[in-house]
């Protein structure tokens, strides 16, 4: 066993932990440390869908204008270290097991979980890399997520759905209540949900804490034009706009990594109509609408609620794809299973069902009781089952759930994958 792979293994230890939500004991770890998070500059991204898009198009023209980028995305898709990039690369084994140790041999730290312990271990890596600006995705909700002890230059909410509804909420104002709580006093928040119930809630929590709000489609907003995008952030526009990310739904993304982008300008970042360009185009996101070649073809995509799950079907229904489409399905056992599931009646000709070796993977069995569908053994026997019903003529995708994502994906192009972690 590495180095590496040994303080992996003590860290996803940590798992038995469960996601443990509050800001005390994070502060407290961040105090201890000497606050790492201190004196950088930060763009904080929350929302349900589109958050690791958005995180990534910022990232990706911030570091194309000549700036040195931190960026904190999860989970992870193949690697622990994905989670923690300078300038676009992960972090190298050595030295996320080097930080891990030094963290874990730490006595006077609290008892911290698993997430903690990352974004603790990002921040010092920022810290010490000098990143000009490092942008933030939460982890999960946004009021009590570990990410939250910072005060960015830069908030953003892109959309929220029902997710996680046993710990943010059953209703869609619940939810966005806890996503408001990285709104900071004077801290402009750049928010790209369309549901007016959203921005009510987001709304009535800004003018508490006293947070400028930018509105999609009000103070900005983005449209198709024969496959490019224009834009609009104010009085700035932009035309023909190349994006490296897939999808028609990543418009709203482009817009939101915009806005925030302008309000960066605003603060004295120089970032050129160039950089913007360049950063959109070559800005890629792997295991969201990625495609891999083959007999058959597969599309892999961490749609993982019902609300992604229709944004990928909206996405076949664009494509229409000529030959059979086959869709590999597997989710955490707290999801929208029926509603996941028709979102994709009419665009799949057949579906298989499975589960990736996660503790809260639901059992494909009850899938079979929402839909018809054929039952796999494992990942690598719907892999199997999935190609034989597409053909070679045909698409085979995969979605529910990035833990599924990261193991087919793994599988498939025999990519180096680390044990995945189900928080």
């Amino acid at each position: 066993m590495t180095r590496y792979q040994e303080a992996l293994s003590w860290l996803y230890g940590l798992e038995s932990r469960g996601i443990k939500l509050g800001l005390d004991r994070m502060a407290k770890a961040a105090k201890i440390r000497g606050n790492p998070e201190r004196g950088l500059c930060h763009v904080h991204v929350a929302g349900s869908n589109g958050k690791g898009s958005v995180t990534t198009m910022i990232e990706a023209v911030l570091r194309a204008a000549g700036y040195r980028t931190g960026q904190f995305t999860s989970p992870h898709l193949q690697r622990f270290v994905e989670r923690v990039r300078i300038d676009g690369r992960p972090i190298r084994e050595r030295e996320a097991a080097e930080r891990l140790e030094d963290l874990r041999a730490d006595s006077r730290l609290p008892t911290l979980s698993f997430f903690e312990y990352t974004a603790l271990l990002a921040f010092e890596v920022f810290r010490d890399a000098e990143c000009d600006v490092v942008v933030l995705e939460v982890g999960l909700g946004g009021r009590l997520d570990a990410t939250n002890i910072v005060t960015p230059a830069v908030s953003v909410i892109t959309n929220v759905s029902l997710e996680h509804q046993r710990i943010l909420g059953d209703t869609l104002s619940k939810i966005a209540r806890e996503k408001a709580g990285v709104l900071k006093a004077g801290v402009p928040c750049v928010v790209g949900a369309r549901n007016s119930t959203v921005r009510r809630t987001l709304g009535r929590r800004a003018n508490a804490v006293g947070a400028p709000l930018r509105y999609i489609g009000r103070d900005f907003d983005a449209h198709w034009d024969d496959g490019t995008l224009s834009a609009r952030v104010g009085d700035r526009h932009w035309s023909r706009l190349q994006l490296g990310l897939r999808g028609r739904y990543q418009g709203d993304n482009a817009a939101c990594a915009l806005a925030a982008i302008e309000e960066l300008s605003d603060r004295g970042f120089e970032i050129s109509e160039a950089s913007v360009r360049r950063g959109l185009r070559r800005a890629k996101w792997p295991g969201r609408l990625e495609w891999h070649p083959g007999r058959p073809a597969f599309l892999f995509d961490a749609a993982h609620n019902a609300a992604g799950c229709r944004t990928l079907a909206r996405y076949l229904e664009e494509l229409v794809f000529p030959g059979r489409v086959v869709l590999l399905f597997g989710a955490m056992k707290d999801k929208d299973h029926r509603g996941m599931l028709r979102a994709f009646d009419d665009e799949v000709n057949r579906v298989v069902f499975t589960a990736p070796t996660v503790r809260r993977a639901e059992s494909p069995d009850r899938f079979s009781q929402i839909t018809k569908g054929t039952v796999a053994r494992s990942v690598r026997d719907g892999l199997a089952r999935a190609t034989r019903a597409a053909g070679p003529d045909g698409l085979v995708v995969v979605a529910g759930s990035i833990f599924l994502v990261a193991e087919a994906r793994g599988l498939v192009k025999g990519a180096r994958t680390d044990p995945p972690i189900a928080m």
